[in-house]
């Protein structure tokens, strides 16, 4: 390193590993709101956020424990499915809100192709809410619906493997076989509360 050279410390949520300062001022000065979508281990977190001077004002908010203490989602609340019917409710309150339009904020998260953000997304484009995204990454639908979970468990042959790797939907009542009619019947739970 040479004698004379400035080394310039970077911001502490930067260092962190909590906030990307450049992609924030483009979305912070955009006249339209922040789709914020964070995962972490107990869950998805949605919120519609409006940047302001003084600090970042939430606008709507939607978590995973939302969707299973009124919405009745059985199943897991940080798997693809639960993230689309999370996206679809958290569109439903911003198109109620009035909020047309938001832009995806994913943080400092890579975009993978198929990733449960994008099928936050994806449910949220479905309620009306619109999102620019390309179509290329969102998950297929099989995998939105819980398709992928239900042929896997149905090919399983090993009663004990069963048992240990969906013990967690098991104690909640719910055979794995059946996430694809669970995930409509919530999705219907879900269109009927926002149609009043």
């Amino acid at each position: 390193m040479a004698k004379n050279a400035r080394y310039r410390l970077p911001y502490r949520r930067r260092r962190e590993r909590k906030t990307d300062y450049q992609a924030r001022r483009i979305l912070a000065t955009s006249k339209h709101p922040r789709f914020v979508v964070r995962t972490n281990n107990k869950g998805v977190i949605v919120q519609i956020v409006k940047s302001e001077i003084i600090g970042d004002e939430i606008l709507i908010q939607a978590t995973s424990k939302e969707l299973s203490s009124k919405y009745g989602w059985q199943a897991s609340g940080k798997n693809i499915p639960a993230g689309y019917l999370l996206g679809y409710v958290s569109g439903k309150k911003a198109v109620n809100a009035g909020i047309k339009i938001a832009y995806l904020d994913l943080g400092l998260k890579r975009p993978t192709k198929g990733s449960k953000v994008f099928a936050v997304v994806k449910g949220a484009i479905d309620a009306g809410l619109e999102i620019p995204c390309n179509t290329d990454v969102v998950p297929p639908p099989d995998r939105m619906n819980g398709g992928d979970i239900a042929k896997y468990a149905k090919e399983m042959e090993n009663p004990t493997n069963y048992e240990k790797q969906f013990s967690s939907y098991l104690r909640k009542g719910i055979q794995p076989e059946t996430l694809p009619e669970h995930f409509e019947k919530t999705k219907k739970k879900i269109e009927e509360n926002w149609a009043k």
